[in-house]
């Protein structure tokens, strides 16, 4: 499969059209690779240890969740990292492609692998946006557990580095309904107390929004951003094993830009 192929059947998927105004979804670097045979780096950010990690076994696409270039460059100079992406993409031949807010919506995107991850039934988003599809996911869990088993489970689950939830005075309360968001998803709170999920899965949460989640009932859990998006692209690789690729590997350089002092 070329990779002009593999982005025509991608982007019937996960169509770019979807991203968000303020996304940057699609080719970030295209080097004249759309007729080479695809070779393909799957990847949570492009980074440049991402990049001399497709060098090194010669891939010819990098195909990653979040976007290398979000806003409008005012330049490109020597030593930054953007332009040295840019200038080794070219170098060496090596497609840079986002499905950022586009992938999150779908079936089998960020949101949908976590809500699978934790075996959740009768599932729909929290919010939709078209028919089926929408940000993050709310549905059942298979049977009632204690809120210190649902923790458990995504310690074991997704491995976090750190997990932090909001203030509860009883970890053996039952929990029977959760929400999942992959990525930076607080600004979802109001929408996912009104899906009347009792926990919710998500990252990047400020120390207010553990206030407003207690205030509002709701159990916020935050494992981390690397975390709760990373399955998704573990997800993309098997996805594209299935295609006639010459050949696909998830990256073992992607990072996770958080460390915690033991």
């Amino acid at each position: 499969m070329k990779i002009a192929e593999l982005i025509s059947w991608f982007e019937e998927w996960a169509n770019p059209a979807w991203c968000e105004s303020w996304d940057n979804c699609g080719w970030q670097v295209e080097p004249g690779v759309l007729e080479k045979r695809a070779r393909v780096l799957v990847c949570l950010t492009p980074t440049l240890a991402v990049m001399q990690e497709a060098i090194a076994l010669d891939a010819n696409l990098i195909f990653a969740h979040h976007p290398l270039i979000f806003s409008p460059l005012k330049s490109l100079r020597s030593g930054e990292a953007i332009a040295e992406m840019v200038r080794l993409a070219f170098t060496h031949n090596i497609g840079i492609y986002s499905a950022h807010t586009n992938f999150d919506q779908v079936h089998d995107g960020t949101a949908d692998v976590l809500a699978q991850i934790l075996e959740l039934k009768e599932i729909t988003p929290i919010v939709p946006t078209q028919a089926g599809l929408g940000y993050g996911r709310v549905g059942m869990l298979e049977q009632l557990i204690t809120l210190q088993e649902l923790l458990a489970a995504i310690q074991t689950r997704l491995t976090p580095p750190n997990l932090i939830f909001s203030p509860t005075a009883d970890l053996q309360q039952p929990i029977s309904r959760v929400a999942v968001l992959g990525g930076s998803g607080a600004s979802f709170i109001s929408a996912v107390v009104k899906t009347g999920a009792q926990a919710y899965l998500t990252s990047d949460c400020k120390f207010h929004q553990f206030q407003e989640s207690r205030d509002r009932s709701l159990i916020l859990i935050d494992a981390g951003h690397y975390a709760t998006e990373r399955p998704a692209c573990d997800r993309l690789v098997q996805k594209f094993g299935f295609l006639n690729l010459d050949w696909v590997q998830l990256s073992r350089k992607d990072e996770d830009f958080r460390q915690f002092f033991a």
